[in-house]
C-alpha cells in the first residue's frame, strides 16, 4: 500500500478569478490548521459558518442557515477561486466539509485539507486506488470525509476505514471492514454519530451481502455491525432460501441521517440480488429497499419500512431519509420524507415508521398502479423478460443519490426526478465470487430521451409548488441545497450551476462550468463572508459576492 500525506502551500488554482484581493479582507490572516469537532457541533441546526458533515447536519435537508446571498443579490454572485484535483481517477462526487477555516474533501482514495479562503493547499493524504475491485458502482468514487474532534475519517474504494490527524494528514489507523469477499467496494462519506464512526458498501449488484458497522472513533474498534440480509431462522429470513442470503444485496452505499432526541438512526438500503431474478430469493426480500431503524449505540432495529418489496428494477433505496419536524395533515409530527427511486416521494412518522402518504412525482411509471393505505405497491404485471420488458421508471431510476434538500420557512422540499424508461432483460445466472450478479441487464429505448426536472414538493398542501425542467439529456448526479437567503443552488443536467428563487423556481443566476456536475452544492462562512462551493470534473469551484455587496449586507446587519 503507498500512502502519504503531504504538506503543501499555495498548491491550488486559486484566486482571485474574479479579481478579488485578498489584501482587502482580514480574513487573509494565517488560519490555524487545529480542529476540535465535538458530538455538540455536529447536533447544530440550522448550518451556520460551518458544513460539518456530507448533508450539513444529521437532518439530511442540506439547508443553510446563511442569508448573505440571498435572492435579490446572487445573481452578482462571482467565482472566487478553483481547486483542481491533481490526477483524479474519476470525476469528483463528495461534498466538501468546513471546519473554522479549513476545508476537507476526498477524491478516489485521496484526502485534502485546503483554506476555505483561498484553496490553497495545507495537506494532502495520497493513496493508491485499488486494482481489480469488481463492484461496478465504486469506480474509485468517494463522496466525503467525516469529522470527530481533531481527526478526519474516509472510505476507501475497497471499504477501508481511515482515519487521519486533521492537522498533518498522517494516517492514524487504518480498518478493513469488508475483507471477506472482493466483490464489497464503498462510496459513501462516514457519518460520525456520538464517538462512533457509521459506515456502509457498495456492491449490491455484485452478490454481497449488505451491512452497516459502527467504529470507535478514538482505536477503531467494530462496536456493532447489522446485516440487512437475515441470515437462516432470523426475521425476515424467508426470502433467502439455503446460502443465498450471503449473496442478498441490500448495501448501504450512502450515508445516514440521525435524531439526536429521539437517538435513532436512519440509513437506506440497496436493491436485492440478483437484480433482475425474483425466483431466487421469494418474497418481499428484507431488508432490501428499506428505511432502517436503529439504534446508533448498540444497531439493534428498532423497525424498518420497504419502499419495494420484492424490487425486480434496481430500486435502491439509498436515496436520503430527511428528518423534519413539521404540521403535517393537521398534526404535529416528527416526520421522514424520502423521494424514492420507484417513483413515489414517501411520507413516514419516524418515531414508528408508519406509512402517511406517498405522492407520484414522475409521469413515465408502469411497474405500479398506485401505492396502497399500508405503504405497499398496487403492482402491474410489469418485470423482466428474456425478450425484453419495458419498464418506468428505467435503470437509473426516477430520482437518485442525488442530494434533496429542504427550506423549514416555506415547507418545501427540493428534489431531482428523472424521466426514463429501461428495457429489462431476464437470464438467470449463479453467483460467482469475481463478477456482477444482474441476472442480464439493460438497455436504453432507442430514441427515448431521459429528462431530469427540480421538483419543488409543499408538505403544506401535498402538491407540487414548481417544477423547473432541465436542459441536458440526464446524465449530471448533481443534487440541491436550500438556503435561509431564499435561493436554492444545484448543478444542472448542461454543466452549469443554478440558483432559482426557492418559493417560485424563478431562475436567478448561472455560472457556466463546462463539466458534468456529479455532486451536491454546500456553504459555509469566514469572518462573516458567505461561500458556496461544488465539486464539477476534476475540479472545485467556490463563489462568492464582490467585496462591495458583503461591506454593504454587514452594514445593514450593524443597523438592525
Amino acid at each position: 500500500m503507498r500512502a502519504a500525506a503531504k504538506i503543501a502551500c499555495g498548491a491550488a488554482i486559486c484566486a482571485c478569478v474574479a479579481g478579488f484581493s485578498l489584501a482587502q479582507d482580514k480574513s487573509a490572516a494565517t488560519i490555524s490548521t487545529t480542529i476540535d469537532v465535538h458530538s455538540e457541533e455536529l447536533m447544530r441546526q440550522p448550518v451556520g459558518s460551518n458544513w460539518l458533515s456530507y448533508n450539513g447536519d444529521y437532518t439530511g435537508r442540506r439547508y443553510s442557515g446563511l442569508d448573505q446571498i440571498n435572492a435579490t443579490n446572487v445573481n452578482q454572485l462571482r467565482a472566487e477561486w478553483v481547486f483542481h484535483v491533481p490526477q483524479a481517477e474519476s470525476e469528483l462526487e463528495a461534498t466538501p466539509i468546513v471546519v473554522d477555516g479549513i476545508m476537507l474533501m476526498t477524491s478516489g482514495n485521496d484526502a485534502f485539507a485546503l483554506d476555505a479562503r483561498t484553496g490553497s493547499m495545507i495537506w494532502h493524504y495520497s493513496r493508491a486506488v485499488s486494482e481489480g475491485l469488481i463492484d461496478d458502482a465504486s469506480q474509485h468514487h468517494s463522496r466525503g470525509v467525516g469529522v470527530w474532534h481533531d481527526r478526519v475519517y474516509i472510505e476507501t474504494d475497497n471499504a477501508h476505514l481511515l482515519c487521519l490527524d486533521a492537522r498533518s494528514g498522517n494516517l492514524l489507523w487504518d480498518v478493513a471492514y469488508a475483507d471477506w469477499n472482493k466483490n464489497y467496494g464503498a462510496t459513501s462519506a462516514p457519518l460520525v454519530v456520538k464517538d462512533k464512526v457509521l459506515v456502509g458498501t457498495s456492491g449490491g449488484d455484485d452478490g454481497v451481502r449488505g451491512f452497516i458497522a459502527a467504529f470507535d472513533a478514538q482505536t477503531g474498534k467494530l462496536a456493532w455491525r447489522f446485516w440487512t440480509i437475515p441470515a437462516p431462522g432470523e426475521p425476515g429470513s424467508s426470502s433467502w432460501p439455503g446460502d443465498i442470503y450471503k449473496h442478498g444485496g441490500g448495501t448501504t452505499w450512502m450515508p445516514g441521517t440521525y435524531d439526536p432526541e429521539l437517538d435513532t438512526l436512519y440509513w437506506g438500503t440497496s436493491n436485492p440480488s440478483p437484480d433482475f431474478d425474483g425466483n431466487v430469493r421469494p418474497g418481499d426480500d428484507l431488508y432490501t429497499d428499506c428505511v432502517l431503524a436503529l439504534d446508533p449505540d448498540t444497531g439493534k432495529l428498532k423497525w424498518h419500512f420497504q419502499f419495494t418489496p420484492h424490487d425486480l428494477f434496481d430500486y435502491d433505496a439509498t436515496e436520503t431519509p430527511v428528518l423534519l419536524d413539521a404540521a403535517y395533515r393537521g398534526e404535529n409530527r416528527k416526520l421522514l420524507v424520502e423521494a424514492n427511486r420507484n417513483g413515489f416521494l414517501y411520507v413516514l412518522d419516524r418515531t414508528n415508521g408508519k406509512f402517511l402518504s406517498a405522492t407520484r412525482f414522475v409521469k413515465k411509471l408502469n411497474w405500479a398502479k398506485g401505492i396502497d393505505s399500508q405503504g405497499r405497491p398496487i403492482r402491474t404485471d410489469v418485470q423482466p423478460s428474456a425478450d425484453g420488458t419495458i419498464t418506468c421508471p428505467g435503470f437509473e431510476g426516477a430520482t437518485n443519490w442525488y442530494s434533496p434538500s429542504y427550506d423549514p420557512s416555506s415547507h418545501l422540499f427540493y428534489f431531482f426526478a428523472m424521466e426514463d424508461c429501461s428495457i429489462y432483460f431476464l437470464k438467470p445466472q449463479d453467483f460467482a465470487q469475481g463478477r456482477t450478479y444482474y441476472s442480464t441487464g439493460v438497455k436504453h429505448p432507442a430514441g427515448e430521451r431521459r429528462q431530469k426536472i427540480l421538483l419543488a414538493f409543499d408538505l403544506d398542501t401535498d402538491k407540487f409548488a414548481w417544477r423547473y425542467p432541465q436542459a441536458g439529456f440526464g446524465h449530471s448526479s448533481g443534487g440541491a441545497m436550500a438556503t435561509a437567503g431564499g435561493v436554492v443552488f444545484f448543478g444542472d443536467d448542461a454543466e452549469t450551476f443554478e440558483a432559482v428563487d426557492g418559493r417560485t423556481g424563478k431562475p436567478l443566476w448561472h455560472f457556466r462550468i463546462g463539466q458534468d456536475i456529479h455532486a451536491s452544492p454546500m456553504s459555509y462562512a469566514i469572518n462573516g463572508k458567505q461561500y458556496v462551493a461544488i465539486a464539477s470534473g476534476n475540479d472545485l469551484f467556490t463563489f462568492a459576492l464582490p467585496w462591495d455587496l458583503q461591506i454593504q449586507n454587514r452594514r445593514r446587519r450593524k443597523e438592525r
